[in-house]
C-alpha cells in the first residue's frame, strides 16, 4: 500500500484527492455518479442551473423581456426552451437529493448567472436540499460600451454578497480571466465573502454560418492547450489570498494535474478529459500524482502544493516580467539560428551536383 496521502481540503471540505468532476452533464445520472465515486473521484460539482431557467419557471419572464412582446420575442427565441433543459428548477433539487444519498462524496450545487436580483433566492434552496457547497458561476459578456469596469466587478461584488449572506454552505466564485485588475478582483471577493475561487471559466465562442448566415454555437472540448493560462493565475494568488483555489479547464493528463498543484490549486476540476476516457480516468489521474510523489520522496499533497507559485517569490512582478522578457529573447535567438540555418540550406541547394 503507498504511504502518499492524497487528501487536500477545498471550500473547508476535505477531500481524499484533489480531482473532482466540474459542473457538466457527468452528473446527470446517478449511474453516472456512482462510477465518479467508485473511479476516485473525490467530490462532484451539479450541472449548472440557469438564472434564465429560475425566472423564466417563477415569472414568465427571461432577463426580464416578455417573450410574448413581439418587440422582445426574436431575442427571446435564441434562449433554449425549457424543455431543453436536462432538469427543471424543481427537479433539480430533488436531483441534488437523490445524489446526496447515491455517494458519500462531497456534492457542490451550481448556479449560472449574472444579476444581484430575485433568483438567487435558488441558492437557500439548494443548501436545503443538501449541497455540501455552492459554486456560483458568473459568466457574462458585456457589451454595453456605458459599463465601466468599477461597474462590472460591483455587480459582481453584489452577486457573491446576495448569496454568501444567506448562506451555511461555503461558496465558490467562477470567474473568467477578463478582469482589469483580476488579482485586486479576487481580494475585493475575498471580503464579499467568497469561500474559493475556480479558474476559470471557459470563453465560449459561437461560429458563424456562412451558407445561411448565421450564428452557430460551437462548443469543443477543451485541451491542455488552454491549462497555461490557469497555472499561471494560480501561481499569482497561491499565497495572495486564503481561499480556496480550484483549476478548471486545460487538465487532460496526470502530469497536467501535477503542474496545477504544483502551480497553488487545492483542487482539479475534470470535464472533457472525462468525456473523453469515461469515468474510470480518475483512476490513472490518481495514480499517476502517487506515483511522481513517490518517485520524489514526497509523503504528504500539502508539501507539494504551490511549490512553484509566486508566493515564494520576492518580487512577483519582477518574477513576472522576467518570464515575458526570456521567453521572447530565447524566440528571438531561437528564429535568427532557424534563419540563418535555412539561409545556408537554401544557398548549398543552389550549388551543383
Amino acid at each position: 500500500m503507498s504511504s502518499v496521502d492524497l487528501a487536500t481540503t477545498y471550500l473547508g471540505l476535505r477531500l481524499a484527492n484533489p480531482f473532482i468532476t466540474g459542473a457538466s452533464p457527468l452528473s446527470d445520472h446517478l449511474d453516472t455518479v456512482r462510477r465518479l465515486e467508485d473511479a476516485g473521484c473525490a467530490a462532484i460539482v451539479l450541472h449548472s442551473l440557469f438564472e434564465e431557467q429560475i425566472t423564466q419557471a417563477e415569472t414568465g419572464r427571461i432577463r426580464r423581456l416578455d417573450p410574448l412582446d413581439p418587440e422582445f420575442a426574436g431575442v427571446v427565441s435564441y434562449f433554449p426552451d425549457p424543455d431543453a433543459y436536462a432538469l427543471r428548477p424543481h427537479e433539480y433539487l430533488e436531483h441534488l437529493r437523490r445524489v446526496k444519498e447515491a455517494v458519500r462524496i462531497p456534492v457542490i450545487g451550481s448556479l449560472n448567472g449574472t444579476t444581484a436580483e430575485a433568483w438567487l433566492k435558488f441558492a437557500g434552496l439548494i443548501e436545503q436540499a443538501g449541497a455540501d457547497a455552492l459554486e456560483l458561476n458568473v459568466y457574462e459578456v458585456n457589451t454595453d460600451p456605458s459599463d465601466t469596469a468599477i461597474t462590472i466587478e460591483e455587480q459582481l461584488r453584489q452577486i457573491v454578497r446576495a448569496v454568501t449572506s444567506e448562506l451555511r454552505i461555503p461558496v465558490a466564485v467562477k470567474l473568467s480571466p477578463y478582469f482589469t485588475a483580476f488579482a485586486n478582483l479576487v481580494r475585493q471577493l475575498d471580503v464579499a465573502g467568497a469561500s474559493g475561487l475556480v479558474l476559470f471559466n471557459r470563453f465560449l465562442q459561437p461560429d458563424i454560418d456562412v451558407q445561411h448566415m448565421a450564428v452557430w454555437p460551437r462548443l469543443e472540448l477543451s485541451t491542455n492547450a488552454e491549462l497555461l493560462l490557469r497555472l499561471r493565475w494560480l501561481a499569482i494568488l497561491r499565497g495572495q489570498t486564503r481561499r480556496s483555489l480550484a483549476a478548471t479547464g486545460g487538465v487532460a493528463t496526470p502530469s497536467d494535474g501535477i503542474k496545477a498543484i504544483l502551480a497553488g490549486a487545492d483542487a482539479v476540476q475534470m470535464v472533457s478529459a472525462i468525456l473523453r476516457h469515461g469515468p474510470s480516468y480518475f483512476r490513472p489521474m490518481r495514480e499517476g500524482l502517487t506515483r511522481w510523489m513517490e518517485s520524489l520522496g514526497i509523503a504528504r499533497l500539502d508539501d507539494v502544493r504551490g511549490r512553484l507559485s509566486l508566493a515564494r517569490t520576492a518580487e512577483p512582478a519582477a518574477f513576472e516580467r522576467a518570464q515575458y522578457v526570456r521567453t521572447l529573447s530565447k524566440w528571438s535567438s531561437w528564429f535568427g539560428y532557424e534563419a540563418q540555418r535555412g539561409m545556408h540550406e537554401e544557398d548549398e541547394s543552389k550549388l551543383p551536383s
